[in-house]
């Protein structure tokens, strides 16, 4: 007979569930203050230019 599911799979999954959950709560806090969404932001876009340099100097080596 098969077992009923439960809402943690197994003992192993617990420590990722619990880390989803803070990541998801504190996502919500991030995006309720401006100033870190901001900074968040800015981030972002830098960290994309930077791998669009990257990407755009990958044809130069002749590989």
């Amino acid at each position: 007979m098969a077992k009923g599911n439960s809402i943690a799979s197994s003992s192993s999954d617990d420590w990722r569930i619990e880390s989803d959950l803070s990541t998801l709560l504190e996502a919500e806090k991030i995006e309720k203050d401006p100033k870190r969404m901001a900074k968040v932001r800015a981030l972002a876009k830098q960290k994309m230019l930077d791998v669009a340099t990257i990407a755009a100097e990958d044809g130069k080596d002749g590989s």
